[in-house]
Formats: structure tokens, C-alpha cells, sequence
């Protein structure tokens, strides 16, 4: 029976075959387009499987770690949300104070000349007989304290000032001199009722004068300048002072600040090239932004090397930063976590971050970032990206067409970045470099701009404990450590710190302002009618003359790094090793 059926079942498949191709050439007959039709999918189909890559090969230990580190990524992330510790996108209820301040309309820059101050033209001041020349040093923000110096220095010896000579041979390794930065004509031009500038030394009875070059030391005083200077050059004629940085005491009268001031934030002007290019890049963010924030970030290689500090990077990090710091020989060994609790490191590209996020900025802000080439690159600045995504600099902002007349010369550059962060509605430093102090004192003088100084001695235990707190706490912490550092009037007392900035002797209060405003002026600064013409009471000439509490051996931070501010000035050269201390950073 069973033998029976398979016969038959063995008959029946032959049959089917013959049944199945008797009907298909009917139907192909039958249809010609369904013929077509499939006819087509099928040689899709093989020219599909024809073109189609080969699966990859996996590495399957590459594979694996791949699935960890992804574990570990969403661990770690879970665990950031499920912290109380959860940084808002938004800055909070902080109002509009934010971009200006609340009383700066009670303040104003003054820097006109007493009734009492000889000009250039009066009898006592006519000396043809005496040159002083300035050879500047460092990047352009120092070199800018050097040149406003050198012109006080003359009015206080008597003499011509021959238009100083940049820094051209140090590490900055820029060949542009004083015509090229700034206007000189309107240099010479605004100056001339204070100071003689010509701009180079006449020949002397058919014979070119050959200047006596010496030194003055640090905060050198008037009296300083009179015993030690003015000999040489009724002598000589013609003297040059070099390595002209931070050699004038703040410790002057006030109307030599007041000239200081002249100098500083009427007569350097930069030239028109330069500022038409910085007009520029400010109404490209303008163009984004009713507001903006500029951050002078200053976390190169060459500036985390020279601070000594360790920002978590493991022995790769110690390595690295350890061989750029031996380049400097006069360098003593550093302790990371003493720096670090003094105030004397950078923060983190983060830390600034959340710094401005707990001050109210919320991610809607634009940045512009004033930098040269960040140490650790993109993976440092991903957390500060985060969270302000507006991220922009110069860079980001021109064509590499526009910039080409600029990115060879980092005092060129670095006065690109010099305008955007002066014209800026809020101001940004990370630690308090030569760039800081020039443009928190010009801020002061043209109405009080906001800046930030991050008050990096007491953020740094609020940095380290933050996850054990929540985003308010953590927050309200970070405004009240921030109170004195934020560019309010009055927030540093008159003659304290670099005059650069903290230019007291030029800030005026208006009384009638505050009288109208229901507050009470400052006794201090309570000014007679005659303040707008320069005149102030004796208060104001008290407070200028106290003595040098902070001189820049003793600042927190003695660099001035204009040359990373563009990441151009020396890349592929490199220090010698034999370069002393003074010769890189010699404020």
C-alpha cells in the first residue's frame, strides 16, 4: 500500500513540471507585456546583486570596545541627567543688566590737560637739544603700554620723542613697525600741544646723532627719570631707552595720568586698513546678533606651559606642556595644585563656560572668541561649543582673502581681535594678560563697559566640588564670587593695581546725574563745576598718589601673549632653548 503511493507521488512530480511549463509558454504567449515586465525585474535585480559592495570585515575586538565605550558614553550620560548637577540651556531671569551697566551713566572718561599743565609750546617746554628714543618690547598690547609711557617720559625729561621703534626681533617675530599699527600722522598730530614727536632723528651738523642706548628700571618715578635719565641725555642729545615696558611708576600726578590717558585712548589709533577690517568683523556679528560676548580665551600650549598648571590631561598632558616650559631655563619648577588655589591658572574652555551660563547667558548668546590654536584642539572646545553653539572668530568671520593682508603679522591680528573685543556689549578675559588689563581700562573710559574677570581663586573650589551641588546653588556661587570682577565703577579703589587698568585718574563722576537720580555722589569724587575742563578737587589728587601695591613683578599673571591671540606669529620655529624669561615674557 505504502509502496503504492510513493509510485504514484514519484508520477506526479514529472507531471507537474510538464503541467507548470505548458502553462507558463501560454501566458508568455498569451502576454507579452507581463513577459516584458517581469523579464526587466529580473535583470534588475542581477544588475543590483552585480554592483552591491561586499559586506565589511569586522574587527571584532575593535567592535567590541566600540560597544563599551558606547555603554559607557550612555552611562555616563544618564548619570549626568539624573544629577542634580543639569546645566540649563537657558541663562535664567537675569534681565537686560546683563549687557550694560546699571551705573555707568554716573561715570565718564576725562583725560583734558589742567589749566596748570605746560603744553609744548610754552617757553619752559622749548628744548631742541634733547631726543629721547623708545625701542618697545613684547606682543602689541605690551608694546601699547611701552609707546603710552615713552610719551610721558618726554614731557617729564624735556625732550623730542622720536616716534618709537616695535619690537621686531623677539619671539613675536613681527616685522611691522609703528606706521604699519597705527596712524602716526595722527599720533604726532594729537600730541602736539603735550610732547614733540617727530619721526626719526635729524642729523646734527651734517653728522646723524647716535643715541646713547640704556635702561630705566621697573616703575621707574618721575624723580627716577630726572636723576638717572635726564643727565645722560643734556650729555648725550639723543638717548634710547630699551626693553620700554612697565617702566613708568603709576605713581604719577594726576595730570600725567591724565596724559597717560590722551595717549592711551585718543592718539594710538590704529591705522585705516586695520580698523576697516575690525568695523567689519564687528558688523558681521552685529549682523547675527543685537548682543554679543567676546572672550579673550588664552588657553595655547605656550601659556598653559608658562602657568605651571595641569588641567587634567594625564601624563600625556605633563609631557607635552613639561617640554614647551624647559624651553625656559629661568622657570623654576611649578606646583600645579598650589597655582591652581592661588588663582593663577586659566580656566578650562568649560569652566568659562559655565562661568557665563551661571551669570546668566543662556545658549541663544553669540561668542566671539579671540584665540590662537587652543590646546587639545576641537575636543577642548567642544564642551564651551556646547554650550554656546554662536561660536565665531575672526576666522569664521572673514575669508582667508580678506585676512591675507593681516594673518602674517600677529600685532596685525591681534588688533583685528582687539577691536572686536573693545566694541563688544560684554568683555571676557581668562586671566589678566596685557590684552585684559589695556581693554578693561579703555572699557572703564568709554562708559563702563561689562567686563568679566573670572575670580579664579574662588571659582576654582566651586569648579571642583560642582557635581555635589545643584545648578542653583552652583549658580548663586558663581554670581557672588563674581561681584568686584564684573567692570562696575568703583570696583577697585582709586591708584590700586596697573593704572592701564584701572585708569582712575580719568574716571569722572557726575554729580548732577546722581543728584537727579535720588543718590548720594561719592565723597571721594564729589568734583567741582570746572571737572569737564580737567580740573578736580584734592581728594582725586589723594588717591593717585599711593604707592605701587601691585607692581607687575607681583601680578598674578606676567605674560603678555598677543602672539597666540592669532596662532600665526611663529608657528614651525619654536624658543630657543637659550631665551631668558625677560626676552619671552618681560612684563
Amino acid at each position: 500500500m505504502r509502496r503504492k503511493k510513493r509510485e504514484t507521488k514519484r508520477r506526479s512530480i514529472p507531471a507537474a513540471v510538464l503541467h507548470w511549463i505548458l502553462f507558463t509558454r501560454y501566458y508568455l504567449v498569451q502576454f507579452p507585456l507581463l513577459t516584458a515586465f517581469f523579464g526587466f525585474l529580473l535583470l534588475l535585480f542581477a544588475a543590483f546583486a552585480f554592483l552591491s559592495p561586499l559586506p565589511p570585515i569586522i574587527n571584532h575586538h575593535n567592535h567590541s570596545s566600540q560597544i563599551k565605550n558606547g555603554a559607557k558614553a550612555e552611562e555616563s550620560a544618564l548619570s549626568k541627567e539624573t544629577s542634580s548637577f543639569r546645566v540649563p540651556r537657558s541663562g535664567g531671569r537675569l534681565g537686560s543688566h546683563l549687557w550694560s551697566s546699571r551705573s555707568s551713566k554716573f561715570y565718564y572718561g576725562c583725560s583734558n590737560a589742567s589749566e596748570s599743565f605746560e603744553n609744548a609750546a610754552a617757553d619752559t617746554r622749548k628744548n631742541s637739544d634733547r631726543y629721547l628714543l623708545i625701542a618697545t618690547s613684547g606682543g602689541l598690547n605690551q608694546q601699547r603700554t611701552g609707546i603710552t609711557d615713552g610719551v610721558v617720559a618726554a614731557y617729564i625729561l624735556n625732550a623730542t620723542l622720536v616716534v618709537p621703534k616695535l619690537d621686531q626681533k623677539s619671539f613675536w617675530n613681527d616685522s611691522s613697525d609703528f606706521a604699519q599699527i597705527f596712524d602716526v600722522d595722527w599720533f604726532i598730530s594729537f600730541l602736539s600741544k603735550d610732547v614733540t614727536i617727530i619721526k626719526q632723528l635729524h642729523a646734527k651738523g651734517g653728522k646723524a646723532l647716535n643715541p646713547y642706548r640704556m635702561r630705566v628700571p621697573r616703575k621707574c618715578t618721575p624723580t627716577c627719570y630726572l636723576t638717572k635719565v635726564l643727565p645722560v641725555l643734556n650729555k648725550k642729545h639723543a638717548v634710547q631707552l630699551g626693553k620700554f615696558d612697565y617702566r613708568l611708576s603709576n605713581r604719577l600726578d594726576p595730570d600725567l595720568q591724565k596724559l597717560r590717558c590722551r595717549v592711551n585712548y585718543h592718539a594710538l589709533k590704529f591705522t585705516d586698513t586695520i580698523l576697516e577690517m575690525g568695523k567689519k568683523l564687528v558688523q558681521r556679528m552685529r549682523m547675527k546678533s543685537e548682543h554679543f560676548i567676546a572672550l579673550h580665551l588664552r588657553f595655547e600650549p605656550d601659556m598653559l606651559a608658562f602657568s605651571g598648571c595641569y588641567f587634567g590631561g594625564g601624563e600625556k598632558e605633563r609631557m607635552e606642556l613639561g617640554k614647551i616650559r624647559r624651553r625656559w631655563k629661568s622657570l623654576h619648577a611649578s606646583n600645579p595644585d598650589k597655582e591652581r588655589r592661588q588663582g593663577r591658572c586659566p580656566l578650562t574652555p568649560e569652566e568659562v563656560g559655565l562661568m557665563l551660563r551661571a551669570l546668566g547667558f543662556g545658549s541663544d548668546v553669540h561668542l566671539y572668541v579671540a584665540s590662537g590654536e587652543v590646546y587639545g584642539g576641537e575636543e577642548t572646545l567642544a564642551p564651551l561649543k556646547a554650550l554656546f553653539p554662536n561660536f565665531h572668530s575672526k576666522e569664521t568671520l572673514a575669508s582667508m582673502r580678506e585676512l591675507a593682508p593681516f594673518s602674517s603679522f600677529s600685532s596685525r591680528m591681534a588688533a583685528l581681535d582687539f577691536i572686536v573685543c573693545d566694541e563688544s556689549d560684554v568683555f571676557s578675559t581668562n586671566n589678566n594678560g596685557n590684552m585684559a588689563k589695556i581693554l578693561a581700562g579703555r572699557r572703564r573710559y568709554f562708559g563702563h563697559k561689562p567686563t568679566i574677570r573670572p575670580n579664579a581663586k574662588k571659582l576654582y573650589k566651586l569648579f571642583m566640588s560642582r557635581h555635589n551641588k545643584t545648578w542653583e546653588e552652583f549658580a548663586s556661587r558663581v554670581r557672588t564670587h563674581q561681584i568686584g570682577f564684573m567692570g562696575e565703577p568703583n570696583e577697585v579703589k582709586p591708584g590700586r593695581g596697573e593704572f592701564h587698568e584701572n585708569p582712575s585718574s580719568c574716571i569722572c563722576e557726575d554729580s548732577a546725574a546722581k543728584a537727579r537720580a535720588g543718590l548720594t555722589p561719592t565723597p571721594q569724587n564729589l568734583l567741582d563745576e570746572g571737572h569737564k575742563d580737567g580740573k578736580e578737587n584734592i581728594n582725586r589728587n589723594e588717591t593717585s598718589d599711593v604707592t605701587d601695591e601691585h607692581s607687575i613683578e607681583d601680578d598674578q599673571d606676567l605674560t603678555d601673549m598677543d602672539y597666540v591671540d592669532n596662532g600665526t606669529a611663529v608657528r614651525g620655529k619654536g624658543l630657543p632653548g637659550e631665551m631668558l624669561l625677560e626676552e619671552f615674557f618681560s612684563d
